[in-house]
């Protein structure tokens, strides 16, 4: 199939050398002023990966989206209601046109999904997917598998994708369950910087703890919007878990440690921004979330972390369950 890749950062390359390594033809977009884009496509590589010749680029938004059997759209999630929007202005009809998310996150404005955004502007008869779970393009690209997650309120439209995109080194699950898919996919990266913070206090034993606790706060906001909770015990968040807690390539997991040891993280930390959306959908729908609220109150509130976890992990007797 001809598939278009948005996006030429991390993921949004691999997702490129992935897709054109199964069999599609593939056209990457990047805007004319994108420094990583020109670089890309100049020299066909970036410090993860080698792209084949045979993909092709264009900045030309249009021709992107119009010339593709199907859009994979992997930026940074504040960016995409700016690029849905320019996509509609671009004329092109997305009556049944394919778009799948390749994102982990939750929009600031609003507290949106990226599938209601996605629908919001680009109208409910665009064919829409969510691409989610566990990997690093670090690992994929030496030949390490994982199993990842297609969502799709269209339940044989999400089992097609699985087929169409599986292989050895990727084996895919589906859903329908859109709600709890990326509310579990982007509150995980809040839990990795958690993670990260317990690190940089030399506080890694409780790991443990944060594991157990992370996803019944998630389970409980995921219920209370409609969605099902046993989607956050699945690939979408704590079989994420390792790879966003634990992994020397977490950009979450770094950011929280990097922030406890006062030095600088420049990489997209998407828990940075989805912490405050994630909190106001607690505040929308009635659920308390001390772990995501431990972690705003560091980042955003400036308050000191060694209280702050301290404080959360000594709260009042409760049940477990």
């Amino acid at each position: 199939m001809k598939i278009t890749v948005i996006g030429c950062g991390r993921w949004g390359a691999f997702l490129a050398w992935y897709l054109y390594s199964i069999g599609n033809e593939v056209k990457i977009y990047g805007r004319s002023d994108s420094r990583t884009y020109q670089n890309l496509k100049a020299t066909l590589k970036n410090e993860y990966l080698t792209l084949s010749p045979e993909i092709t680029f264009t900045d030309n938004l249009k021709e992107a989206v119009e010339t593709a059997d199907r859009t994979v759209i992997s930026i940074g999630t504040q960016n995409y209601p700016q690029l849905a929007k320019s996509i509609k202005d671009c004329g092109v009809s997305m009556k049944n046109r394919e778009v799948i998310l390749c994102m982990k996150g939750i929009i600031k404005e609003g507290g949106k999904r990226l599938s209601e955004a996605t629908a919001e502007i680009l109208g409910n008869h665009t064919q829409c997917a969510v691409w989610v779970g566990p990997g690093h393009v670090e690992d994929f690209i030496r030949g390490i598998p994982n199993c990842m997650l297609i969502c799709s309120e269209d339940q044989q439209y999400a089992r097609r994708l699985c087929s169409d995109f599986g292989s050895q080194l990727i084996r895919f699950y589906y859903s329908r369950d859109m709600i709890g898919c990326e509310i579990g996919a982007a509150s995980k990266n809040v839990m990795g910087i958690a993670a990260g913070m317990l690190d940089g206090m030399g506080y890694s034993s409780l790991k443990g703890a944060l594991m157990a606790r992370g996803p019944r706060e998630i389970a409980r906001l995921t219920k209370a919007m409609g969605g099902d909770e046993r989607s956050i015990f699945g690939l979408c968040h704590i079989g994420d878990y390792e790879a966003t807690l634990f992994s020397e390539h977490s950009h979450n997991r770094k950011y929280g440690e990097a922030f406890i040891k006062g030095e600088k993280y420049e990489k997209l930390a998407e828990g940075v921004e989805t912490v405050k959306s994630v909190l106001y959908l607690g505040d929308k729908y009635g659920v308390e979330l001390p772990i995501c609220s431990a972690v705003n109150a560091v980042i955003h509130e400036k308050k000191d972390a060694s209280k702050v976890f301290t404080e959360l992990f000594l709260r009042e007797q409760k049940s477990e369950f």
